[in-house]
């Protein structure tokens, strides 16, 4: 591999939540610190544990160097840079220049848009087990999620229940619907017919779709992301697609996320509604990140990225198969996150899921709560770290956590 995928990168004291917020926080929004005699491992915060593509960090330093920071227009490479991205990686056609704009973070534009299709008070179709951004995002903002669960057929393979989904539009009035592509924290990568099938749906009773793609990128081994807006002309033409090279290149610090919208009507309204605040401005060091980002080296770095991933889930997978009888998975397809099913282990050993999490984080393997992603038992676990340390957490979670208690060590 060109790019260093493997050595441990230092990320304590240096402004990380992954690392410093554990112990310093509320348990309800940071794992506790590991105790004595063990290091953290994180596994909680959805970024990743490698360091970015190096022409990101030339292409800040080279404008860094320059020693003004003013008022700025965006650069035309801004736009180019985004138009050939898609249209290489995801096979975007006629994406222009008008159809971009920037949006300070993919939760901002959601709610953007969401007050441009549901008025406050008003209900959105969310599928479950669902992105804790949503709710923390939908819900003090005034808008009611109707949750419509996906399920695991018989292979384990989560799924869009249709059924439910339209009896619940029906049911509840419902124009707008939020659509997470890949899925989070569930890591399924939608097929072209199953994002048809929802996408006619949609049609079919008028609900406008607003489609986070910021996991597009993220795709792993045998799989495609195939983009909400390309399955049709209504789904181009009602959906609003929000994008962020933050998720792929590790830049949610810097802040700097998208839309796509090729509904000009739409396009015009929802800008209106995200100009009204005056904050929702580009900053000049994340437009140079972004160029630098999708540069050619950006692909080379993504493509490598995805090898390491779908390594590493791989790996996490078949441990838990092999070595954790009572915890269930399934595979993801996309993006770096697992959601690990306790149910069975934690009625059979009569523990709770709080018992499991404070075991784990006791010896540093500092997994998220799934509860407020709708999981019941489950919990989610970021496995872009170097395969080593993916490894150390599963023996410490094998001989500590799952392990009987005479067989500790």
């Amino acid at each position: 591999m060109k790019y260093d995928f493997t050595s441990m990168m230092e990320r304590k004291g240096l402004d990380a939540m992954a690392v410093d917020a554990p112990g310093k926080v509320d348990e309800s929004i940071a794992p506790l610190a590991p105790k004595e005699g063990f290091d953290l491992i994180p596994m909680w915060v959805a970024d990743m544990n490698f360091p970015t593509c190096p022409a990101v960090t030339e292409a800040i330093i080279g404008r860094a160097k320059h020693p003004a920071f003013g008022y700025f227009v965006p650069r035309d490479e801004y736009y180019r840079e985004i138009i050939e991205w898609h249209k290489k990686r995801h096979g975007a056609k006629g994406l222009t220049a008008k159809c971009i704009h920037y949006e300070n973070g993919v939760l901002g534009g959601l709610l953007t848009a969401l007050s441009v299709f549901c008025p406050q008070g008003g209900n959105v179709l969310v599928h479950s087990p669902t992105y804790i951004g949503f709710t923390h995002s939908m819900e003090p903002n005034g808008y009611h999620m109707v949750l419509s669960p996906l399920v695991r057929d018989e292979e384990g393979v989560w799924r869009m229940d249709f059924e439910d989904m339209e009896k619940k539009i029906v049911d509840h009035d419902i124009h707008a619907a939020v659509f997470c592509s890949p899925h989070n924290p569930c890591g399924r990568v939608w097929t072209r017919e199953e994002i048809s099938r929802f996408m006619a749906l949609c049609e079919k009773h008028d609900v406008y779709v607003i489609s986070d793609e910021i996991w597009s990128d993220l795709v792993l081994a045998g799989h495609t992301h195939i983009p909400t807006q390309s399955v049709s002309e209504d789904a181009r033409m009602r959906t609003v697609a929000l994008y962020a090279p933050s998720k792929t290149f590790n830049l949610a610090g810097l802040v700097g996320a998208y839309h796509i919208i090729y509904n000009r009507e739409i396009r015009e309204k929802v800008r209106k509604a995200g100009s009204r605040t005056h904050y929702n401005q580009m900053n000049v060091l994340s437009m140079y990140a972004l160029i630098g980002a999708y540069s050619p080296e950006g692909y080379v770095w993504t493509d490598e990225l995805c090898d390491v991933l779908t390594g590493n889930v791989q790996y996490a997978c078949w441990y838990i198969r092999e070595n954790l009888p009572g915890l269930s998975v399934f595979q993801p397809e996309g993006t770096y996150m697992l959601f690990v099913d306790c149910s069975e282990y934690c009625a059979s050993h009569e523990r709770t899921l709080d018992d499991i999490l404070h075991a784990a984080w006791d010896v540093g393997v500092a997994v998220q709560d799934g509860r407020p992603f709708h999981g019941p038992c489950h919990f989610r676990m970021n496995l872009a770290l170097p395969l080593e340390r993916v490894q150390e957490a599963f023996y410490r979670l094998s001989h500590y956590v799952f392990a009987e208690e005479e067989e500790w060590p």
